[in-house]
């Protein structure tokens, strides 16, 4: 998709669909419409085609409520084909950047609902509170580039096909032409990430296993000279002495992968951010069998994964100057001959021994070898991505991803890069007295801590193998992907990690 900013006023573009904000009308029913619920470039319009918005929000035709949106036609005093009213609540009251979000996501689904092949935005009238214009054109690029998401491409029949091809964001300030710009490029290129990051989660393990994962790493390196990639191969990772890693592919015909991209968009010297991805392209749980209602799921169990390689693609995409470092760490687990057993020890990358007590806390043996495998690159900061715990899901269900750090200053930048992305997470705590329970009495620790705290126990076991930096954990069970009706990757949390690393290159 094609997104331009313009200072030319909106009502004299020519476009399928022109996208205008309304409010609440204050007053009561039957009584004089509030000047408030029309302003600016609606009122504009208002005027040229005699009061026509002004007379519908009297009759009550147009609520204005949050997200609403009317379709209206042929309206006389602009060169569209049809303008789209988009609520916004109450005029005067503050305009969050949570309830922003909501309502261009409800705009970009109703031009998505018409066959526009364009559309222009004229939302400059708006004010949002603690953010700016470039953070709302950021916010609408990604999210109409996400409404025309699909994933069709394993069905026989041809995918219905989406019209929405070009948006058009005015900007009242000529001096905010370039940031406002600039913003709809970044925010495009996420939802590409966001796309790329729901494919991969979206694929079923019988496809998207550990070497196809590589071979998509492969992908997005070729052609750029700014990016390179390469896989270990499990005879490579044997001879980093990854025990703990290749002891949950050990049951499954896929060998695993470790996968490393590194991107160096930024000076020579400066140390990278590293982003560790879980990616388990299938979670049977391994002898510790799961449940068969709902496996079909364990799919997603790669999130972790498909998230960092859909934030290589879009950082690459916006070129950011920052050096950047992406860890795959992807295997299969399955219980095969060869599986390993509840009360096997293994030997990890950084000599610690691991009594797992239960193979389906298999996520944490994968990622500890590839923590430490990061401490080559010298990072400025380690962010491991995972679908890690369902106990995280039970603390904060699908709204939020679980945030462990040994940093509260990185924490906290991550805190505030989901909040502005509208990809939030919420920090967990890393206490000492969590750590005990993961006391082994035959190795140097186990693989689960008991019943309580499932979530926090697992993040202790990595903090485990990330002293050697500043390291956060996210843990996206709960907000990776979505169950029910509307089954599929979310593509979270792409979003939040871009946006913290253009804050890192900034």
């Amino acid at each position: 998709m094609e997104f331009q900013a313009k200072t030319s006023s909106a009502l004299t573009l020519r476009t399928h669909s022109l996208v205008l904000p309304v409010y609440e009308n204050s007053k009561s029913s039957g009584a004089t419409i509030s000047s408030a619920a029309i302003s600016g470039t609606t009122a504009e319009l208002d005027d040229a085609c005699d009061g026509l918005i002004a007379k519908l929000i009297k009759q009550g035709d147009i609520k204005g409520s949050l997200g609403a949106t009317r379709v209206l036609h042929d309206v006389a005093g602009c060169k569209a084909d049809r303008v789209i009213l988009l609520g916004l609540g109450k005029q005067g009251e503050a305009l969050s950047a949570e309830k922003f979000d909501k309502a261009i996501k409800k705009a970009a689904a109703a031009v998505k609902a018409t066959p526009a092949k364009d559309a222009v935005l004229c939302l400059d009238d708006v004010t949002v509170t603690d953010r700016d214009e470039a953070w709302k054109a950021s916010q609408s690029a990604k999210y109409f580039t996400d409404a025309v998401y699909q994933f069709t491409q394993l069905k026989s029949k041809k995918a219905p096909v989406i019209n929405l091809k070009k948006v058009i964001y005015t900007v009242a300030d000529k001096k905010q032409l370039k940031a406002v710009s600039s913003a709809l490029t970044a925010g495009h290129s996420t939802a590409v990430g966001m796309a790329l990051c729901k494919d991969l989660g979206n694929l079923p393990g019988n496809i998207c296993t550990p070497s196809y994962l590589a071979q998509e790493a492969k992908k997005l390196a070729r052609g750029n000279t700014k990016l390179t990639a390469k896989a270990l191969n499990e005879k490579q990772m044997r001879e980093l002495k990854m025990g703990s890693l290749l002891s949950v592919s050990a049951g499954s015909e896929q060998e695993a992968r470790l996968i490393v991209l590194e991107y160096k968009g930024g000076k020579k010297s400066a140390k990278p951010v590293v982003l560790v991805g879980k990616g388990i392209t299938f979670d049977t749980g391994g002898i510790s069998l799961k449940p068969g209602v709902g496996m079909d799921e364990m799919k997603f169990d790669m999130c972790g994964a498909a998230s960092v390689l859909g934030t290589m693609k879009a950082i690459t995409e916006m070129n950011l100057p920052l050096n950047v470092v992406a860890i795959v760490a992807a295997a299969e687990n399955m219980p095969g001959s060869r599986a390993t057993k509840p009360g096997d020890i293994v030997t990890s990358m950084s000599g610690k021994t691991i009594e797992i007590l239960n193979t389906d806390a298999e996520g944490r043996l994968v990622l500890c070898d590839a923590l430490t495998y990061a401490e080559r690159f010298k990072p400025k900061a380690v962010v491991d991505v995972a679908t890690l715990t369902g106990a995280c899901v039970v603390a904060l269900g699908k709204h939020a991803s679980g945030l462990y750090s040994n940093n509260d200053d990185l924490a906290e930048q991550l805190l505030e890069a989901g909040k502005r992305a509208g990809d939030k997470a919420w920090h967990m705590p890393l206490w000492d007295e969590y750590q005990q329970q993961l006391d082994s009495n035959f190795a140097d620790i186990a693989n689960i801590g008991g019943p309580g705290g499932g979530s926090i126990t697992a993040a202790c076991f990595l903090s485990r193998f990330a002293k050697a930096y500043d390291w956060a954990h996210l843990d996206i069970a709960g907000t990776a992907w979505d169950s029910g009706a509307a089954k599929g990757a979310t593509g979270r949390p792409v979003s939040l990690l871009v946006e913290f690393l253009q804050q890192q290159a900034s």
